[in-house]
């Protein structure tokens, strides 16, 4: 029996690994069209390799799967966060987990799950073909039992849009700010239920960091359709009660009266960014005993619903991924084989399934091609 896999990635080799530990007689080949394989691996993460995450954060797979939430939550009883530690763990990479529950190798660089992944493939006899594009995988069928489609995100396919980026904006006074991080920011599509939180950078095009790649998976197709030109409201403080954040303001000008209001920097804001707002509604020189309640409630207006314009997006480099793909309903919900075609399989992000930064879209990956190698096992018992 001989298994196809397009596709030298993440899923790929994950798929490739575990089918031949599960079936030592099955032939399995791995096509590349690239002459190199796991590049992706080796880039996320800062080079550090975000493997998984332990989900101990998550409450609903929705919030950090934009789409295939469904579909994973049904998997996950084959493959989840903790299987996916210690498949790890017991191959040889010893994981470490920071505050945030992202998983990385403790050796903090991709190398070491690269390194795993090929030490493995060659131990198993696992053939690699670089070099190869295979534009029919159903011609694959005249030398092989099984195909799996494990491909990446296609930016250009059809359905498929970008879903981790970054927003530029047309604002030369915020890009001054460049480098200036918010530790908790709310960020959200007016008109819209897309809204995120977390850090957030302020950059030389505009903003980033995991409230904006959260926001941008989210709306991946609305921002698409909109030809990523959309109004964008930033909450600096963190806090979504605006009568709260109001509360916050009275009571800290109030105790500060005879104080530049520039000089009072409410929840952290670092001194640039609180400048630069009070510049945006002209409050800079005020005392704080002077600004009445007019200013006061400008002030939270602005700390709570600032506004921007999206001008376009920007590649997050570490994890480009696409949302779309094959549709989930046209594979079978366990084993992730073509409904239309016996024997081809879906693994990875070439499925409709993305999820958020933070480990994310690794685990699924691990999960997808977990589901296809036991669904060919299966395949292959039955005969």
């Amino acid at each position: 029996m001989k298994l196809a896999v397009i596709g030298g990635g993440a899923a790929g080799f994950f798929l490739a690994i575990n089918a031949k530990e599960l079936m030592p007689e099955l032939e399995v080949v791995i096509f590349e069209q690239q002459h190199k394989v796991l590049s992706k691996v080796k880039i996320s993460g800062g080079g550090r390799c975000n493997c998984t995450n332990t989900f101990a954060d998550v409450t609903d797979l929705k919030q950090v799967y934009p789409r295939g939430a469904n579909l994973l939550k049904r998997l996950f009883k084959q493959f989840g966060p903790l299987d996916a530690y210690r498949w790890f763990e017991s191959h040889g990479v010893p994981l470490v987990v920071q505050d945030d529950q992202c998983v990385f190798p403790a050796a903090q660089d991709s190398q070491a799950i690269i390194s795993c992944f090929l030490g493995e493939a060659e131990r198993h006899g696992v053939q690699l073909r670089l070099g190869m594009k295979i534009d029919n995988p159903e011609k694959l069928f005249d030398e092989y039992d099984f195909v799996a489609v494990t491909i990446g995100g296609m930016p250009k396919g059809e359905g498929c849009v970008p879903s981790l980026f970054t927003f530029s904006i047309n604002d030369s006074s915020l890009t001054a700010l460049m480098g200036t991080v918010v530790e908790d920011a709310i960020v959200c599509i007016p008109g819209t239920k897309f809204r995120t939180r977390g850090p957030l950078l302020v950059t030389h095009w505009g903003v980033s960091g995991p409230a904006i790649l959260k926001l941008s998976s989210h709306a991946a197709r609305h921002l698409a359709e909109c030809h990523y030109r959309s109004p964008l409201l930033v909450n600096w403080t963190g806090e979504s009660n605006a009568e709260i954040v109001h509360a916050y303001m009275a009571d800290l000008t109030g105790q500060n009266a005879q104080k530049l209001i520039d000089n009072v920097h409410p929840y952290n804001l670092q001194s640039r960014l609180w400048t630069y707002l009070l510049g945006k509604v002209g409050l800079q020189g005020k005392r704080c005993g002077e600004l009445g309640k007019k200013n006061l409630n400008r002030l939270v207006e602005l700390l709570t619903n600032d506004a921007y314009l999206i001008d376009g997006r920007g590649q997050y480099k570490d994890e480009f991924v696409t949302c779309g793909g094959i549709p989930l309903d046209s594979v079978d919900k366990h084993t992730l084989e073509s409904k239309a075609h016996p024997n081809l399989f879906y693994a990875g992000e070439v499925l409709d399934i993305d999820g958020v930064t933070g480990g994310f879209n690794f685990h699924a990956a691990w999960t997808t091609a977990w589901a296809v190698a036991k669904g060919i096992e299966k395949k292959v018992m039955q005969d």
